[in-house]
């Protein structure tokens, strides 16, 4: 099994999802998984972003050492030269020096394909000379799908297509070949866009004379329009994923959701399971939608799964700003992770994705909160000034500072100006918070401490004089 990634980019979601598949069908029959980066393209591919697609493996668990690779394509030139050599002498190929222009001018459209001019006049090779394959006249080729049966292509309606440029580098349908005959594929796992390719590749190898792959094409991945994922459109690079803080078993699970499920009602399944049950001639070849509100709440359930402890060592990046991640709002200095772990039971029944933590507990680190405006605007309306002046004079006198105590003073602060708590308890969640909403906010006042929290309420009395 191999996947072939071209290093221009972020690592696309799709690319994750047959990275994953293959993976996993090599590891059921007892094969290989090579890493093949395909960068002929000089001009767009840039030493980072194949670093980009090693890193995105480790995370979602296809980790370096366990495959062989990376190859690089640009490192078979030779073989590829050769195998069109060897197309060229024995009449499987054909060079031409004609241009776009030239074949309008001809068949009078520039939508019709090449019109096989060259195909007997006898051009040999020189400057501006591309080599074109030989397509059959009849017939038609079948290209046998583990997961779209047996699509047919009629000859005729393929055109003898470039297998080299002019300058005599083979483009990527050849090369394609020639690495997989090379490093002995025997199955090809990738995206439904590249069926159309898959009858030009077939003859190829059949003129080279070796036997095919078996070929799998797993559905295209469309957004929520049903349009296929765009990286100038759609959010599809598994990198930002990452950094938004999904956790890496949420997202291959999801994933292999994309076209084919487990067995029964269930989704949110071990990997052990995954591993077991996936099966290629079961995926749907149908587009599967790439839902970013279900992987969300996929990612919730996947955070509140995990013990406290792995929860709190989860979210450090974001709480200390390390690698790709943006710093914290907060001073290392500032940061109390004695707090930070009395609070994180309560945190993780209420994020989806690990950055939100930052906007949970930040009120626990700052000298004071970051203020919301609008829910400032909202919250302190008439009155508010004198409920907080009743809270802070209460909370002074409490004996023990805990979330019973607190909760059970505040309410009847409220209840004696004819206030349900939740009415009662906005105003005080906006001074010490900054918020309306977060973490539960007498379990909070806990932990913040009554110092800080009655100065904060002090300041936001202040602020409506």
């Amino acid at each position: 099994m191999r996947f072939a990634p071209s290093p221009t980019g972020m690592f696309h979601v799709g690319g994750a999802r047959s990275a994953l598949q293959n993976w996993i069908y090599a590891k059921q029959q007892g094969g290989v998984f090579v890493l093949r980066v395909e960068d002929t393209d000089a001009a767009r591919n840039k030493p980072e972003w194949t670093e980009g697609i090693l890193s995105a493996l480790d995370w979602i668990g296809i980790s370096r050492g366990s495959y062989e690779g990376p190859y690089f394509q640009s490192q078979n030139a030779g073989e590829h030269r050769a195998a069109a050599a060897r197309l060229y002498d024995s009449g499987r190929a054909y060079y031409c020096d004609c241009t776009r222009e030239d074949v309008q001018a001809r068949t009078g459209s520039q939508y019709q394909g090449y019109d096989g001019y060259h195909r007997d006049r006898g051009l040999g090779p020189g400057p501006g000379h591309a080599l074109r394959f030989r397509t059959p006249d009849e017939g038609a080729t079948v290209v046998v799908d583990l997961i779209r049966g047996e699509p047919t292509f009629e000859n005729k309606l393929i055109e003898d297509f470039v297998i080299a440029r002019g300058d005599g580098s083979p483009v990527f349908l050849l090369a394609n070949v020639v690495d997989d005959m090379t490093m002995g594929i025997t199955h090809v796992i990738r995206a439904e866009e590249h069926l159309p390719n898959t009858p030009k590749q077939q003859l190829l190898w059949d003129a080279l004379g070796v036997k095919p792959p078996v070929w799998a094409h797993v559905p295209v991945v469309v957004n929520e329009k049903r349009q296929k994922l765009s990286k100038r459109r759609d959010k599809v690079a598994l990198e930002a994923y990452r950094d938004e803080g999904y956790l890496a078993d949420a997202m291959r699970n999801y994933l292999m959701l994309l076209g084919w499920a487990p067995s029964g009602d269930r989704e949110i399944v071990p990997w052990s399971v995954i591993e077991d049950e996936f099966r290629l001639d079961e995926v749907n070849p149908s587009p599967a939608f790439f839902d970013e509100k279900k992987l969300r709440a996929f990612n919730g359930e996947y955070i509140r799964a995990l013990p406290v402890a792995e929860f709190v060592d989860a979210c450090q990046p974001w709480l200390t700003g390390t690698g790709t991640i943006a710093p914290p709002p907060w001073q290392p200095e500032e940061f109390d992770a004695d707090a930070f772990a009395a609070v994180a039971p309560l945190a993780q029944t209420r994020i989806a994705v690990l950055s939100e933590i930052v906007s949970n507990v930040d009120f626990l680190f700052l000298a004071s909160p970051l203020i919301d405006e609008a829910a400032w605007t909202k919250t302190m309306k008439d009155g508010s000034g004198e409920l907080l002046d009743d809270a802070v004079a209460a909370f002074e006198a409490l004996a023990s500072w805990d979330a019973e105590s607190l909760k059970s003073t505040l309410e009847a602060v409220g209840a004696e100006r004819g206030l349900k708590l939740g009415k009662t308890q906005a105003p005080v969640r906006v001074s010490v918070t900054g918020r309306t909403v977060g973490l539960p906010l007498f379990e909070s006042l806990e932990v913040l401490g009554r110092e800080r929290t009655l100065t904060r309420m002090r300041a936001a009395r202040l602020r409506l004089v």
